[in-house]
């Protein structure tokens, strides 16, 4: 089932404005509009947010708008700039999230995510790394995911929700609530069905065609089929054209697994043998299958390494083939590396009697695309005392930074992600508990160590200018250790609760 994210950037062009001239202090200061012109008249085209607390608003004049709001910052809308400015950031979003990306001109991307969201972690973190990205970037974003490009963006456009999620079979329940204005009409066809009484997309639906099609074109009713995925939707995607890219056209639609299998291979050989010429190596490709009936089938593997091994690529390619739905067949097959790295040819062989280090970054690679690359990691130290703050996710190949744990007490195997409270009965200040209670069950302490003293980091946050944790090594009489501690000195109440919490378990 195809699945698209509609991008919305309801404040595009001044936020792109604002990125380009970040030291202008009234683009930032100063209430903002953009202004175009109209026939012979200049009328604001867009609006900052103080502008419009200020009771500005598009399509209006600009002589009225200077009267309102005294001091108000004016530039010109440079509509080519802005569509130059969406190209590239649909570059930068294929590289980063997904294989097909198309500007949606002029407020908006568009992207078909249909088989990469589990290289994100699901369609929800995805969306939500997404307008984290854009958050950085200091651009305005709203996102929906939905089986087709209409209903993802009228979703993403008229609806309250900065991020929706529209289930396959949901397609009109999505919908039906939506204005007319949301199925990407021109104004005249809008205001004329608003004459004839039809407000909501759920009014039309369920209407006979003739009629309304008769007397406002066939465009309604395309726009109609394209949002229920009646209607296959043409999609002209943005491509940089120094990426390695390799493709194949057949004189008949192809759609036996074995055969797309065998053509993989034959693209993966010739793309290889270009990568080996610019020397560069691919850590992700693109597969994209277009079918007959004008949909894409999209496969995107990624790779831990810069990689060029032709045996290795098809391999993960191939494995993603029950994933590709060929309908009545596939007629071009196109494979892209989106993202390169420089790759020097090596010596495999050592001349020399060495055991040669092991690699396993073929098999960080068929888990990270089977499970996702962010469930894939392994933990690297960081200079801090306070247990939890002591440790970081990287990537599984990331190169040693050459830290280490430096303690004198030792460490669990295993580190709860937070400490979780128990009951115990212990005498204060200095003595370890005689026994606790975790998760319903009370454990009778035989031997114990301790106490372990690591004070609050005072620089991070007020609260531990004073804080102390007492920690202790505890074994049950079932012959399990633990992790425990104490929050506080045990005397007085500035250093902590008092209270005792489990933070890890041995092995």
């Amino acid at each position: 089932m195809p699945r698209v994210i509609s991008l919305f950037l309801p404040n595009w062009s001044i936020d792109r404005l604002r990125r380009k001239s970040p030291d202008d202090l009234p683009l930032h200061d100063r209430p903002l509009v953009l202004v175009a012109r109209m026939g012979s008249r200049r009328v604001v085209a867009a609006v900052d947010a103080k502008a419009q607390a200020a009771g500005l608003r598009v399509a209006m004049p600009l002589a009225k708008a200077q009267a309102l709001v005294a001091g108000l910052t004016i530039r010109d809308m440079d509509s080519a700039a802005d569509l130059q400015g969406l190209h590239r950031l649909a570059l930068s979003v294929l590289q980063q999230v997904s294989p097909v990306v198309a500007a949606d001109a002029p407020d908006g991307l568009m992207l078909d995510t249909t088989g990469a969201e589990h290289l994100h972690g699901g369609e929800a973190a995805m969306l939500q790394g997404l307008l984290e990205r854009f958050d950085g970037m200091g651009v305005e974003a709203k996102a929906a995911i939905a089986p087709t490009w209409g209903v993802a963006h009228a979703v993403a456009r008229f609806s309250k929700r900065r991020i929706a999620i529209i289930e396959p079979g949901h397609e009109e329940e999505a919908l039906r609530p939506l204005p007319i204005a949301a199925l990407r009409l021109d104004r005249n066809t809008v205001d004329g069905l608003a004459v004839l009484g039809f407000e909501r997309i759920g009014d039309l639906l369920g209407q006979p065609r003739a009629p309304l099609i008769q007397r406002f074109g066939p465009q309604l009713g395309r726009r109609l089929d394209q949002a229920l995925g009646i209607v296959a939707e043409p999609v002209d995607p943005v491509r940089v054209p120094e990426l390695p890219s390799v493709e194949r056209m057949f004189a008949e639609p192809i759609a036996a697994a074995e055969t797309i299998a065998r053509y993989i291979q034959k693209l993966v050989v010739a793309l290889c043998q270009e990568l080996e010429q610019k020397g560069i190596g691919a850590r992700r490709l693109d597969l994209i299958c277009h079918r007959v009936d004008n949909q894409r089938e999209v496969v995107r593997v990624g790779m831990a390494q810069p990689v060029r091994d032709a045996k290795r690529l098809t391999r993960l390619l191939c494995d993603r083939i029950e994933s590709i739905n060929p309908g009545f067949g596939i007629e071009i097959m196109s494979l892209t590396a989106t993202l390169i790295q420089p790759l020097q040819a090596c010596q495999a062989i050592s001349l020399l009697d060495e055991e040669p280090a092991a690699d396993i970054s073929g098999l960080i690679d068929i888990l990270a695309n089977r499970v996702g690359h962010n469930r894939l990691y392994r933990i690297a130290p960081v200079a801090s005392d306070v247990p939890e703050r002591s440790l970081r996710r990287i990537a599984p190949l990331s190169p040693d930074v050459g830290q280490g744990w430096n303690h004198e007490w030792p460490r669990p195997s295993r580190l709860l992600p937070y400490p979780e409270p128990i009951e115990t009965m212990a005498l204060l200040p200095d003595h370890p508990p005689v026994w606790f209670s975790w998760k319903g069950q009370r454990r009778r302490v035989s031997r114990a160590d301790g106490p372990e003293r690591v004070f609050g980091e005072w620089w991070t946050r007020d609260a531990e200018l004073e804080a102390v944790r007492d920690y202790f090594r505890v074994e049950d009489e079932a012959g399990e250790r633990y992790w425990i501690f104490r929050a506080g000195d045990g005397e007085h109440a500035e250093t902590g609760s008092h209270r005792w919490f489990l933070h890890g378990i041995f092995a």
